[in-house]
């Protein structure tokens, strides 16, 4: 109630200083949703400026307009460069199509193989010491191979 009491009595003028207030806290917490509810409250003080309207139909104001700049700006932003890498986090991913020479045998259905600095677990059919695989999926750190 102390927000409609305060917009009540102090008028459009309320609404210039919660924009500036919102745009500057846009400065300090970065993410892009309070430029746009700045901006709409400054519209909204902008149009209660030169406009009579009433304090309920500028809560409805803004309201929409904040609504309305989130929604387009969801819709409409960019979804981001395209990276160089885009494998970079995902290790297990990384070794899919690679030839490798097994330094132990698969047993089981299940081994072990050393690649750069890890030991991977490995899936595929049972194979000796010195055959050639190829990775051909991941799962987590599980890799499965098949023969070449």
């Amino acid at each position: 109630m102390e927000v409609i009491s305060f917009v009540a009595s102090y008028g459009a003028w309320s609404w210039v200083v919660a924009g500036l207030i919102l745009l500057g806290l846009e400065l300090v917490l970065p993410g892009g949703v309070l430029v746009w509810l700045g901006a709409a409250a400054l519209v909204t003080g902008g149009l209660a400026l030169t406009l009579p309207i009433y304090w309920p139909l500028q809560f409805v104001i803004y309201g929409v307009l904040a609504l309305g700049s989130i929604w387009l700006w969801l819709r409409f932003r960019g979804e981001g460069v395209e990276s160089d890498r885009p494998l970079l986090n995902q290790r297990a991913a990384r070794f899919i199509g690679q030839e490798i020479t097994l330094d132990e045998p698969i047993h089981d259905g299940s081994g072990r193989l050393m690649l750069g600095d890890t030991v991977w677990r490995i899936v595929g059919p049972d194979l000796a010491a010195g055959a050639r695989v190829r990775i051909i999926s991941a799962d987590g750190a599980v890799l499965k191979v098949e023969p070449v």
